[in-house]
């Protein structure tokens, strides 16, 4: 816990030396980009208070997890609309919401939206994450929904797409590189779509036999082990992970194609892609806890299968 603590902060501090770059003039940005930027963080600063409030009131966690999806898609066509529909905005805001629609889709399946905005499925995983030493006081979770799940989620949601707001006002026309993220956004999207489709079918089937079952421990295997280790997670334990990597390390592409990274390849707006891998490095550990908690062959799943790399370990 102390390491997610730091991991954390040193994220937080990140982000207020990247926004004291950008209003000082370190960064230098158009009035148009500007102008755009206040937009964005007016509606960042407005689900701020909208998540943390709701969530509050509601004693429900998962409001930014219902705009996680959503908010990045008003983003990029706020940006593609300011910089004239470029043709490398509009392309990519097409595919974030081709991204968002799916994300959306797979969340909505699971319970998490209802006609009561503010119920609905909750993350399993705040609960537990409640449970935690640190956090079991409600001033402490209080604080953690403050400036975790309310302020810093949604500060990263903003940062993945400020690859777009680098790009909006570059003369250089579509090319050979904007075709490559744009390819890497759709096989990205590919991976995400296929892993998360093998996950909900494997634990659907699975809770559909454990209704039927007499006798649960006696399931049929691979359902017997508890946890998926079919398709895609047969070969990488996170495929959904490194297909949301993936995406938004593709967003950034956007910016090299438009020429506005130094060296051609670094720009300040590559931190938000970067903290987004340090946000999955948080969450699959937290996952795969959980996992080897409740499934005692989970440990000997880790250790034959990688991460992210679809190939498996030798023994």
């Amino acid at each position: 816990m102390k390491k997610t603590v730091a991991t954390v902060v040193a994220v937080l501090i990140v982000l207020l030396l990247l926004a004291s770059g950008i209003w000082f003039g370190r960064v230098p940005l158009t009035l148009n980009q500007i102008a755009t930027l206040r937009i964005l963080l007016f509606v960042c600063g407005g689900s701020m208070l909208f998540c943390f409030v709701v969530g509050e009131l509601a004693d429900n966690y998962s409001q930014m997890d219902k705009l996680w999806s959503l908010l990045p898609i008003a983003y990029a066509w706020i940006i593609a609309a300011n910089g004239g529909f470029h043709t490398r905005l509009v392309i990519a805001a097409v595919l974030i919401t081709l991204w968002g629609a799916r994300l959306t889709m797979n969340f909505a399946r699971k319970g998490a939206y209802k006609l009561k905005f503010w119920a609905g499925e909750e993350d399993y995983r705040w609960a537990i994450v409640h449970q935690k030493p640190m956090l079991r006081s409600r001033f402490a979770w209080a604080l953690f929904d403050l400036f975790f799940i309310s302020v810093y989620q949604n500060a990263l949601v903003l940062a993945i797409c400020l690859p777009l707001l680098a790009a909006m006002d570059s003369a250089v026309p579509f090319g050979w590189i904007d075709a490559i993220a744009a390819a890497g956004i759709l096989a990205s999207l590919l991976l995400e779509t296929v892993a998360d489709e093998q996950q909900w079918r494997f634990y659907q089937k699975k809770k559909k036999m454990l209704k039927d079952c007499e006798e649960p421990d006696k399931l049929p295997m691979p359902y017997a082990l508890g946890f998926n280790t079919t398709g895609l997670w047969n070969r990488m334990r996170h495929p959904n992970y490194l297909g949301e990597q993936g995406m938004w390390v593709f967003v950034y592409v956007f910016a090299i194609a438009a020429g506005v990274a130094a060296k051609g390849v670094f720009h300040w707006s590559i931190a938000g892609c970067l903290l987004l891998i340090l946000l999955f490095i948080g969450s699959s550990t937290l996952g795969e806890s959980i996992s080897a908690g409740k499934y005692p062959k989970y440990a000997g799943y880790s250790e034959r299968v990688f991460k992210y790399l679809p190939i498996r370990k030798y023994r």
